[in-house]
């Protein structure tokens, strides 16, 4: 197997963690309809929030209306809500760390402008990643074939020195189909192990 030159790294459930039974409770809180209802309307939304299509006060009205509103929450508390899930992985951080000395690592991230711009300045480790491969910058989403490319492209290397982990195994059949070494995400000594069999043995 080629020696891998790049690792490409999800947001969600890997960098930090998002619980959206906790997103969902407090919509409900807010706006008045079930969780179980929350999570049902915003499986019709995700896609557009992810690709960019669906942002600012659309996207602030949208999901207001999915808690059961129709009159949207200001922005400033909505920003507030709409990111009270996230919780950084920070077991996770210090093998970035490591790695970062080893190879070309790059972020490839399905996520919105407000969710961004909340979780951008927690995680100090992403300003020295290789390049930030963002959905919504893009218009586009995992697994569309083509923002892997996009991260192909920015990292300069063949799918076959490329590795790719996140936490939602369709995503990673999708890297795989390409030719790119794919693993499912779950914890930190997990990850370790995924990297020690790739070559990328942290020590």
């Amino acid at each position: 197997m080629p020696s891998i030159a790049a690792v490409f790294l999800d947001l969600g459930n890997v960098l930090a963690f998002h619980d959206d039974a906790v997103l969902f409770r407090r919509m409900s809180e807010w706006g008045g309809a079930r969780p179980e209802l929350i999570r049902e309307r915003m499986l019709t939304l995700w896609d557009a929030i992810n690709r960019g299509t669906l942002a600012g006060d659309d996207l602030r009205r949208a999901v207001c209306q999915a808690a059961g509103s129709d009159t949207p929450m200001n922005p400033e508390p909505f920003f507030e809500l709409w990111n009270c899930h996230f919780r950084i992985h920070h077991d996770l951080l210090p093998m970035v760390e490591t790695l970062l000395g080893k190879v070309k690592v790059l972020l490839l991230s399905n996520t919105n402008e407000l969710h961004w711009r909340y979780i951008k300045p927690l995680i100090p480790q992403l300003a020295r990643f290789h390049d930030l491969v963002i959905s919504y910058e893009l218009l586009l989403a995992k697994p569309d074939p083509e923002i892997f490319h996009v991260a192909l492209r920015r990292a300069g290397v063949t799918p076959d020195r490329a590795a790719y982990f996140d936490d939602f195994p369709h995503f990673v059949e999708a890297a795989c189909t390409l030719g790119i070494a794919g693993r499912v995400f779950t914890d930190a000594p997990t990850f370790r192990t995924q990297l020690a069999e790739l070559g990328l043995g942290l020590g």
